[in-house]
């Protein structure tokens, strides 16, 4: 896959619906070698079932693959004639994998990161797959990296706070990818190429800049994710939120207060998204209002009313007659 894209291009790709007999010469022959510039090896005999999706920036690339069943990929001499220089890092997050280069093995296992240099043959073998690839220009990550050949060559493992970050910052680009905007999306793709040159081992000053911009995304979008999943417990705080975290409660105000919002008016906001989704949703008709508040994080139904009105300029009750009529 071409690691340089002008605009944002989001393609899946699935053997799953195809007939037996065309799977591996579709995936071999046009996913591997026309799209990725890869070659694909299944290790076993069956079906091929695999599914992928890719993701191409300005300045980036990132691939989400899954396999039920061994394969190999790899950059071969012939193919690293191409002229491409990206630097590749993979990220198993189920099985693990083993990768080849320079005549050196190395076993990554799922949460784990490592190096491949797509000048040079190599690539990764294993049972089954469920990984992300973030490819980036080799250009791109050399001013950040001191001596990036080398750094290729090691573990990055799963302790690595930036390597986990940098899983974070990716979560549900996967499913949507919703920058459009040229400005923002160079901001997402300098964010990603800090967070791996940190997980590499960046520069003191490269780690200074990205400690003030990129690590506080990610943490803002690991903070927003954690929000999102704890919504509708009713012991919900910033002291919890803080400690899943691994910061302090005065750090997630920090957060929030860089975005122009404080921490208690993000959370209304996604409970109130929350309980409208929900007064919307044919399938909750015949939870009552109060219900549908509890679910949504409120103890207080007076209080609920009031904020939810507030904020659509109408009542619960009118939202869900407007959607039954």
């Amino acid at each position: 896959m071409a690691v340089l894209s002008p605009d944002p291009v989001l393609l899946r790709v699935s053997t799953r619906e195809m007939p037996e007999s065309e799977r591996s010469p579709f995936w071999r022959e046009v996913f591997a070698r026309q799209m990725c510039h890869l070659e694909f090896e299944p290790l076993s005999d069956g079906p091929l079932d695999v599914e992928a999706t890719l993701l191409a920036l300005p300045g980036l690339s990132v691939g989400w693959c899954r396999s039920a069943m061994p394969a190999r990929w790899s950059r071969t001499a012939e193919l690293v004639k191409d002229g491409d220089d990206a630097f590749a890092l993979v990220i198993p997050l189920a099985g693990a994998v083993c990768r080849s280069q320079r005549g050196q093995e190395l076993d990554a296992k799922p949460g784990d990161g490592v190096g491949i240099l797509h000048s040079e043959p190599g690539g990764i073998q294993f049972r089954e797959l469920n990984d992300i690839v973030v490819m980036v220009p080799r250009s791109a990550l050399a001013p950040l990296v001191p001596d990036l050949e080398e750094a290729a060559m090691r573990l990055v493992p799963s302790s690595n706070e930036a390597l986990g970050l940098l899983r974070l910052y990716l979560t549900g680009w996967r499913e949507n990818f919703s920058i459009t905007d040229p400005a923002l999306c160079r901001l997402a793709v300098g964010h990603v190429h800090d967070l791996i040159a940190m997980a590499l081992g960046a520069t003191r000053d490269v780690t200074a800049v990205a400690n003030g911009r990129s690590i506080r995304a990610a943490r803002l979008k690991a903070v927003k994710a954690d929000i999102a999943f704890n919504l509708t417990a009713h012991d919900f705080s910033v002291a919890a939120v803080a400690l899943r975290q691994r910061v302090t409660p005065r750090y997630v105000h920090m957060l929030f207060d860089s975005e122009g919002i404080t921490f208690s008016r993000f959370v209304l906001a996604e409970r109130l998204a929350c309980a409208r989704r929900m007064l919307l949703d044919p399938r909750q008709a015949h939870q009552s209002i109060g219900a549908i508040a509890y679910a949504s994080g409120f103890g207080d139904l007076s209080h609920f009313n009031h904020a939810f009105r507030r904020r659509f300029g109408a009542t619960p009750s009118e939202v869900r007659r407007e959607q039954l009529e």
